[in-house]
């Protein structure tokens, strides 16, 4: 592989006013891939988990965090200044937040004519919705994922994470990636206006072609393919507590496979399970007899006992699952990182691998805070007096500012 030294995105200085997940993830992939990234963020921000390598740790690894007040006009003018230093200024607010700060695209390009800006906000810059609030689980019940994510005659039950965060994450980053592109090529920035509803839309598959090309309406699959036809096909439950594999039998030579690793019980042989379309009609019955047999052994066993064969066959991964999985493990996915406290935190790497420029994780992610200092000095010049006064008035703040504070705070 390449030197994982050297990243594709070196050079490009991203100012980063992204929040909670969908941006973070955008701006993530840019860093793993050496993008300098400077977040602005606020004294209070709230963090979910540790900041070197938690949930918050995890999303702004390789990252530098800057409080500034934007509510104040110094803390703008801070914010300008960066902005004439930078390539590209991300946000993922809704589409007034900007405006009201006074860094709408009109106003970034007179500060830098060829910056890009990226605003990643919930519905987009347009049409009815343009300043409504949004959050993943939100936009997944607009754009009909809840619904689907139900048994049939059963509630909808959405998603445990939201989809829609790194739906919308991903996308940014390409369009950052698109915008980069064009630049290079003409010296003209753009302003990039993602919708994550429409993200989140566009991906949902089979279900949305159906909808437009036949008018249908949307309904649960369950554990159902949505694909080829394919009996038994679901998620079995095996044996120990909470464990389960996900079984597809697509043709009648895997059919007649699957049953011979079963011992080709009784029930196998019945006329009415002979045929596929059979099968079809006949699938809670059919999932009743599969499950017995599952229940009698652990998932890794009766994944590894149909792989062999030519069923498909997958356990259904836990957590520990995810660590031990000898897959990820020998592509080197999980990345050990040391904090600058000496500890080593264990975050997900990048997933994709070029080989020239192969990328990596630089650094957990950042305290609160903790480049305030440095970005104000090696960015814009400033000396300790002025850090200290910005300091003193309340425009910016380092993390021992912030220790302080919180500290302070009646418990």
């Amino acid at each position: 592989m390449g030197n994982p030294k050297r990243r594709a995105l070196e050079g490009v200085r991203i100012l980063d006013f992204t929040w909670v997940v969908a941006g973070p993830v955008a701006t993530r992939i840019l860093a793993d891939q050496g993008a300098e990234v400077i977040k602005i963020e606020r004294r209070d921000s709230l963090d979910l988990g540790s900041r070197r390598g938690g949930f918050t740790g995890n999303l702004f690894r390789g990252k530098e965090s800057t409080v500034i007040n934007m509510s104040d006009p110094r803390g703008r003018a801070l914010a300008h200044k960066l902005v004439a230093v930078s390539d590209v200024v991300i946000d993922n607010f809704s589409a007034r937040v900007m405006r009201n700060w006074g860094m709408d695209y009109g106003s970034l390009t007179q500060i830098k004519p060829d910056i890009i800006a990226v605003s990643m906000s919930g519905f987009g810059h347009t049409g009815p919705q343009k300043d409504y609030v949004s959050y993943g689980p939100t936009l997944q019940a607009l754009s009909g994922y809840t619904l689907l994510m139900r048994q049939e005659g059963h509630e909808p039950a959405g998603w445990g994470y939201s989809y829609a965060d790194m739906s919308g994450g991903y996308s940014g980053a390409l369009a950052v990636l698109m915008a980069l592109w064009y630049r290079r090529r003409t010296g003209q920035g753009q302003f990039v206006d993602l919708s994550q509803f429409e993200t989140i839309s566009s991906v949902i598959g089979p279900a949305m072609l159906d909808i437009m090309a036949n008018g249908a309406t949307m309904s649960p699959f369950g554990n159902r393919s949505q694909e080829a036809p394919a009996a038994p096909h679901g998620v079995y439950r095996c044996a120990g507590e909470d464990r389960w594999c996900a079984i597809t039998v697509f043709t009648e030579e895997e059919w007649r496979a699957f049953c011979q690793v079963l011992g080709n019980p009784a029930w196998a042989g019945d006329p009415k399970f002979a045929t596929l379309a059979q099968r079809l009609q006949r699938q809670a019955e059919l999932d009743r007899h599969v499950e017995a047999w599952t229940c009698q052994h652990a998932p890794e066993e009766v994944m590894t006992k149909l792989q062999q064969v030519g069923v498909a066959a997958g356990l259904v991964a836990s957590g520990a699952d995810m660590d031990r999985d000898p897959q990820l493990r020998a592509r080197g996915y999980w990345a050990q990182v040391q904090t600058p406290e000496g500890e080593t935190v264990t975050l997900d790497g990048p997933p994709i691998k070029l080989s020239a420029t192969q990328g990596a994780v630089a650094a957990s992610g950042p305290l609160l805070g903790e480049q305030t200092e440095s970005v104000l000095r090696r960015l814009l010049n400033y000396s300790e007096a002025d850090i200290a006064q910005l300091k003193a008035e309340r425009v910016v703040a380092g993390n021992a500012e912030i220790v302080a504070e919180r500290q302070a705070e009646p418990m």
